[in-house]
């Protein structure tokens, strides 16, 4: 995870996450409306029941559908927005200036936006105004001065949070003080925190240990991974661990199998397959090993974390010395049941999830491009983040690897599609782009005025999209 294994200098600011600049605001500060110029205030939490029980008087509203409630809007991390409205002209709607930078992907929950700050604030915004409904403060972030390495300042809640409609709650991570990670489940109705759990590090070393991956719900789980601080410095190993959605009982745990390093940092979190099978992507691991060490890797997981299946390439001993690992990005899951993983070697290998086969074990593989942050996928057309050149449609019908289009140069960002257009973001400018998907030319492109996070990237529903930023988040119109 060396070279962009977290961030990478001043780049990459629109639709995911971010670079060293976190823009955070005081701790505690109030969200406002940019396009108001005026404070708007944060309402109380209202009461309401335990969790899983509906405020009193708001029956099934306490408990509303999600048109996007985790990283991708689904499961298998499509990016792939479903009954939006035709593209067209794009325009700011509003800017919420919150109380610190949005690295996660806002979840559209019922009529709120919910987006999750390293100020270690949860907070839900009116889809319509920005008006904050309500904010939950769930602790204190950790300033950059006390983090062995890294590039967040302060570090509190990076990986995208997830919603439940079973019980009505958003679950995020927050790193605070004492280098903790703890889990929150907030209830959607009120903001009320109706879970708290600590995460004991499974590599036990969580000083050195940094959550950014989207978090994943199955089977009765918050499933939660952890990679390292931008830096790789100390004795950290990657892992995944599964917390009881109640936040009670045990926690299970995977770490990958080498002496170190093996970060899982991809900002998109574990994919899930048709069959409830967890996939993630395993960064560089130590440069000593002589032996496959679980490292620069697919690897499959059932829900109890057993591994049940790994796939590296047979370059993995050079690709850990040269920090050129398959964990820049997540698999991403075509619609015809293939996996394809592209990571910083500029590789791309076509797998086949139930029989990954081990060291080389790819059906196919070609050259593209070097990638960070998520792919998105359309049926066979897979749209990868690439470094320099812009972002590729590729697709991987037949068994193959072909690459159809690249974006504008300078749009790396995460892309998402819908609408009938594929949208991806110049994040160093500050651009969202709206791309034809047959060729990827730029039919139109937006200044979103304001500085975006590394691996940035937006969820949509109806004729709008919604973008974390440093400062908060960004509504665009016609989308």
């Amino acid at each position: 995870m060396r070279k962009r294994g977290a961030f990478a200098g001043a780049v990459l600011g629109v639709v995911l996450a971010a670079a060293s600049c976190s823009g955070s605001g005081p701790s505690g500060s109030t969200a406002s409306l940019s396009f108001s110029g005026s404070p708007a205030p944060v309402r109380p939490a209202s009461p309401d029941g335990p969790a899983g029980t509906p405020a009193q008087g708001s029956g099934a509203a306490a408990r509303p559908a999600a048109a996007w409630p985790t990283f991708g809007r689904d499961a298998a991390r499509t990016g792939d927005a479903t009954g939006v409205g035709t593209a067209g002209r794009l325009s700011i709607a509003w800017q919420a200036h919150l109380d610190g930078a949005v690295y996660g992907q806002p979840l559209l929950v019922g009529n709120l936006v919910i987006a999750a700050t390293e100020n270690d604030s949860v907070y839900a915004l009116d889809a319509s105004t920005g008006q904050v409904e309500w904010r939950a403060h769930v602790g204190t972030p950790v300033p950059l001065s006390d983090l062995p390495c890294g590039d967040i300042d302060p570090l509190g809640i990076t990986g995208t949070p997830v919603y439940d409609q079973g019980n009505g709650l958003v679950y995020a991570v927050a790193e605070t003080t004492g280098y903790r990670h703890v889990l929150v489940g907030v209830s959607v109705a009120s903001g009320a925190v109706r879970v708290e759990r600590d995460i004991p590090a499974p590599d036990g070393q969580p000083r050195y240990d940094q959550q950014r991956p989207a978090l994943a719900l199955l089977d009765g789980r918050v499933y939660v991974a952890f990679g390292g601080l931008y830096g790789d410095c100390g004795p950290y190993r990657g892992s995944v661990v599964g917390v009881p959605l109640s936040g009670s009982g045990q926690i299970i745990s995977y770490v990958v199998p080498t002496a170190r390093e093996g970060a899982i940092w991809g900002t998109a979190g574990p994919v899930t397959g048709p069959d409830g099978t967890l996939y993630v992507s395993v960064g560089n691991g130590s440069v000593s090993s002589t032996e496959f060490d679980g490292s620069d890797s697919v690897t499959a997981l059932s829900p109890a974390l057993r591994r049940t299946g790994i796939f590296a390439p047979v370059t993995w001993r050079a690709d850990n010395e040269g920090d050129l690992d398959l964990g820049s990005t997540q698999p991403a899951l075509a619609g015809n049941g293939m996996l394809l993983a592209l990571g910083k070697s500029g590789v791309a290998y076509l797998l086949d999830p139930a029989h990954l086969g081990g060291v080389g074990g790819q059906v196919a593989q070609a050259r593209v491009c070097p990638a960070y942050g998520a792919a998105s996928v359309d049926g066979t057309t897979v749209y990868e983040p690439c470094e320099g050149g812009g972002m590729a449609a590729i697709s991987v019908a037949g068994g193959g690897i072909r690459v159809l289009w690249r974006g504008p140069g300078s749009a790396w960002g995460s892309p998402v599609t819908g609408g009938g257009a594929v949208w991806v973001t110049d994040y160093s400018a500050g651009t969202l782009y709206e791309l034809n998907p047959a060729t990827g030319a730029v039919r139109y492109s937006l200044s979103l005025g304001t500085d975006l996070p590394h691996f940035a990237s937006m969820s949509m529903s109806g004729r709008r999209a919604f973008l974390g930023t440093d400062e908060g988040v960004t509504a665009v119109a016609g989308a």
